[in-house]
């Protein structure tokens, strides 16, 4: 930890740089990374990638982590209910 620095930039600071590297994941899967023989694995990957960077970016970057809980609770049942959605139709789909 750097002395003096103020924690909750460093964890933002933090958060920024993985939601980078998840964005460089994303392309990557998006661009051939482990497709195979069957390419929905990719996908699949990609639109994890992206439900969990949606996920950070509600809790820490729009500070929702502290939220009332039933807020929270609605974002978190949100957020399951329509990635799980986009995933069942894009393997029916494929």
């Amino acid at each position: 930890m750097i002395p003096g620095a103020n924690p909750s930039i460093l964890r933002v600071t933090w958060l920024w740089g993985l939601l980078i590297a998840a964005t460089a994941l994303s392309w990557a899967f998006g661009h051939g990374l482990g497709a195979g023989v069957d390419t929905r694995w990719s996908g699949t990957a990609v639109l994890v990638i992206a439900f969990l960077k949606a996920r950070v970016v509600f809790l820490d970057f729009m500070e929702l982590r502290h939220a009332p809980l039933s807020l929270r609770l609605a974002l978190e049942a949100w957020t399951i209910a329509v990635a799980s959605t986009l995933l069942v139709l894009y393997w029916r789909v494929a």
